[in-house]
């Protein structure tokens, strides 16, 4: 067993890229556990250049623009192999990758989820906002508002206990974007970030390091 979790900051990054370089520490990790070897945990951090993401188990209709609209914004979209829907990556975003090993923390696809938001709605509380989860529809929102606005999207893949992909937590995110797809399926929802909701801009270092001290907390104990 081994709770160690080592910190890997992509800076900016392509969304391909991003997943080419978790998909190797994943696969690894794969191998290893079946060579019955005690695997390393790593959290990656990056932002993306404006790309929407569609899950395995999305529709292609939640996005609302064409390919020509695509090119005229600047974003691409791409088709992944995590869970959920469409969303949105794009700078001022931080993306957080966890791949872990869930033997090293003994725990469970479901505790997994629990515990990853946990990370998100204690780092929230550092700015005195109150983030919390809302029955079938993964992510973190805020909710002392008319609708229940989206500030952290989730979507992860497990494969023999291995984790990717992961949180899309926005910062200081052009808003903008949401506009042109459904987030993660949802007409009925709004979408916030830490900006709009303290009306400044944050440093994004600052997020991350309380993002690796909650990481550390929660998967710790």
């Amino acid at each position: 067993m081994n709770k160690k979790i080592e910190i890997i900051d992509l800076k900016t990054i392509k969304y391909k890229d991003a997943f080419e370089y978790q998909e190797k520490l994943f696969l690894k990790k794969i191998e290893t556990k079946g060579e019955n070897k005690i695997n390393n945990n790593h959290l990656l951090f990056c932002e993306h250049p404006h790309v929407y993401t569609l899950g395995k188990s999305g529709v292609e209709n939640n996005l609302l623009i064409n390919e020509k609209f695509l090119n005229k914004i600047d974003a691409t979209f791409v088709k992944t192999n995590r869970g959920g829907d469409i969303t949105y990556h794009g700078y001022g975003q931080l993306v957080i990758y966890p791949i872990f090993d869930l033997a090293n923390f003994s725990i469970l696809i479901k505790k997994y989820i629990f515990q990853i938001e946990e990370v998100i709605i204690r780092t929230l509380l550092e700015y005195s906002i109150k983030g919390e989860r809302l029955d079938n529809a993964a992510g973190i929102w805020l909710t002392d508002r008319k609708i229940p606005e989206k500030i952290c999207a989730l979507g992860v893949r497990v494969s023999r206990g291995i984790t990717m992909h992961g949180l899309a937590f926005n910062i200081n995110t052009n808003l903008d974007y949401f506009k042109h797809i459904n987030p993660c399926g949802f007409q009925d929802k709004g979408i916030t970030s830490l900006e709009k909701e303290l009306g400044h801009k944050i440093n994004i270092d600052e997020i991350k390091n309380y993002v690796k001290k909650y990481f550390n907390k929660v998967f710790m104990v």
